[in-house]
């Protein structure tokens, strides 16, 4: 590039020519501004999420502000993008995955024509897209109506495009070390000597082998973050790009408000990786841990001066990066960020009225996108209030002290009872994963439960399997429990109950096993159900892979929906099935 031209030339020139040459050099061309527009964790949240974000009102107090759904989101990245025409849209991963009904039911296609209708150019990879399998994210990418899992593709649309922008998935790799998708991608700002190039690196966690099912990613490996990143950045700068961004699917955890910029608090995953990046880089777009936050890292680290943003989840909100760069050196004067709350429609929920705050920016719902949503709305509602039983109340998933949910209490259940049947498998215990529950189960007014709301629980469409397992090895998938990523105790089934105490040294923490009162024998077999993702080692539980003769039972949705269907309500199972006997901290 010209810039490059010109510091060889100078470094030619005699010593006595420096100062006429000197004096001769144009002035500093003027800078480019462009403007960077973010977000991460969408989960195919097309209709408003029913969620807030907590916003300063200056008097000391927070305001809820009412936030969410994409026709409201597409409304405030149009407002970003008008402000200045040197923008992109990129996303941090998880853009589907764990999707409401609305999208979940039809494979998430609804979710990729919207973001093509808003003009997303680049999503990284996270590990819920790969929640279908590699089979089916390609489908995403690459459109087509071949079948890959237990639904049907395009059944409210006769084609499917997918996506029109790049997923990026630089340590992603394939059987033969290349990546599933591309590694990067570079937009050039500007024209001639005016122009500056932006290359962004897109990864999702290397952890995501163990987050979602195992055969769904079979035979690709993920890389180290960081080490991946640094590889790329000679590869970018050797074509002329002058600034950097990661976009990756890792995250950090705070406690501070959505926009708030101390710094402070901040801990999680990503900030080891932040510590090995090349401190070149420019900004990092994170996700994954639905957490928001704005930090220039060098507060924490002077060796690492990039921003690290995050818009939190569901679309919220939208994080507005701004840069200005010198085209003649690609160096960056200057750079900020903030995260805009998508400030949409007002709503009631389980804590009242959360009314629109005027005093914060209100945004249209875009016209053409609401009717795509509403399309599909149609499509899913019958489907979705179609009533499957009654509850006696709302079954929570939010654990008590010993980790142990309502919610997770049932669904235990309800696989043990789908399964308990000898020519079903014959089984005496069933587990449930924490993260495999996605949102409470909610009956309405007269204790009637709908499907959709089943389906929002439950929304993975995994097996049931049935597997012959030791004592021993329910006693070491138990002792696994404190090593995985996710730390939240499993689920168990009536009739099964255990004891722990984590301040004991690994293997010893769990004190008691017990079915029907009978403590668990060591060299004695017993049958256990569990879902397909987790009966091949998802996450992070391989002693559930050991288990022998799997007998393949009906989705788990499915032994939801028939343990709550009949003439009478289902009562709401207790607590006590787990006994958290570690001391208290001193």
């Amino acid at each position: 590039m010209m810039k490059s031209r010109w510091i060889v030339a100078l470094a030619a020139l005699p010593l006595g020519a420096c100062a006429a040459t000197l004096a001769e050099r144009p002035a500093a061309m003027a800078p480019v501004d462009v403007t960077i527009i973010a977000i991460n964790d969408f989960h195919g949240n097309l209709e408003p999420p029913r969620q807030y974000v907590n916003a300063p009102n200056g008097a000391g107090g927070m305001d809820r502000v009412p936030a969410g759904g994409v026709a409201y989101l597409a409304s405030a990245i149009s407002q970003l993008r008008s402000a200045n025409p040197n923008n992109i849209v990129v996303s941090a991963g998880d853009m589907i995955g764990a999707s409401p009904f609305i999208s979940s039911l039809f494979l998430d296609e609804p979710t990729i024509l919207a973001m093509n209708m808003i003009g997303v150019d680049f999503n990284a990879v996270g590990n819920h897209e790969f929640d279908r399998g590699r089979a089916e994210l390609l489908r995403m990418q690459r459109g087509g109506c071949d079948q890959h899992t237990v639904r049907a593709p395009c059944q409210v649309d006769a084609a499917f495009p997918g996506a029109q922008f790049n997923f990026l998935a630089a340590n992603t790799l394939t059987e033969n070390g290349t990546p599933l998708f591309p590694a990067y991608g570079i937009r050039t700002f500007g024209d001639g000597a005016s122009a500056v190039s932006v290359g962004f690196i897109g990864m999702t966690l290397r952890e995501t082998g163990s987050l979602v099912t195992p055969a769904g990613v079979a035979g690709l490996t993920f890389s180290d973050e960081a080490e991946t990143a640094n590889a790329l950045v000679p590869v970018l700068r050797a074509q002329g790009v002058d600034v950097i961004i990661v976009l990756i699917h890792q995250g950090l955890l705070t406690r501070n408000s959505y926009n708030d910029q101390n710094c402070s608090g901040l801990e999680g995953e990503l900030l080891e990786i932040l510590d090995r990046l090349d401190p070149t880089i420019t900004a990092v777009v994170s996700g994954h841990t639905h957490n928001a936050y704005v930090c220039d890292y060098g507060r924490i680290n002077p060796s690492r001066p990039f921003l690290v943003t995050s818009a939190g989840l569901y679309g919220t909100l939208v994080t507005n990066i701004q840069l200005s760069i010198r085209p003649d050196t690609g160096a960056v004067i200057s750079r900020s960020a903030d995260n805009h709350i998508v400030q949409g429609a007002a709503f009631s929920g389980s804590r009242g009225d959360v009314p629109l705050v005027d005093r914060l920016p209100r945004y249209a719902a875009d016209g053409p996108i609401a009717a795509l949503v509403e399309r599909y709305a149609i499509a899913s509602r019958n489907q979705a209030q179609r009533a499957v039983g009654r509850l006696a109340g709302p079954a929570l998933r939010q654990g008590n002290s010993s980790g142990e949910s309502v919610l997770g209490n049932l669904i235990a259940d309800a696989q043990l009872a789908a399964t308990q049947d000898p020519t079903a498998g014959g089984a005496q215990i069933a587990f449930m994963n924490a993260g495999g529950v996605r949102a409470d189960l909610l009956p309405d007014a007269t204790g009637q439960v709908s499907f959709g709301s089943i389906y929002a629980v439950q929304p993975f469409a995994n097996g049931l399997v049935v597997k012959t397992m030791t004592g021993t090895q329910i006693r070491a998938l138990l002792e696994q429990q404190f090593t995985v990523s996710d730390p939240r105790p499993l689920a168990v089934s009536q009739g099964f109950s255990y004891a722990y105490d984590r301040s004991r040294a690994p293997g010893e923490r769990i004190l008691a096993m017990r079915l029907n009162g009978v403590e668990i024998a060591a060299d004695a077999t017993y049958r256990v159900t569990m879902s397909s993702f987790l009966g091949s080692g998802g996450d992070g539980y391989t002693v559930f892979a050991q288990g022998v003769a799997p007998t393949l039972g009906m989705q788990d949705i499915e032994a939801l929906e028939r343990h709550l269907s009949g003439t009478g309500t289902r009562t709401l199972p207790a607590l006590g099935r787990l006994d958290d006997q570690t001391p208290p901290t001193p």
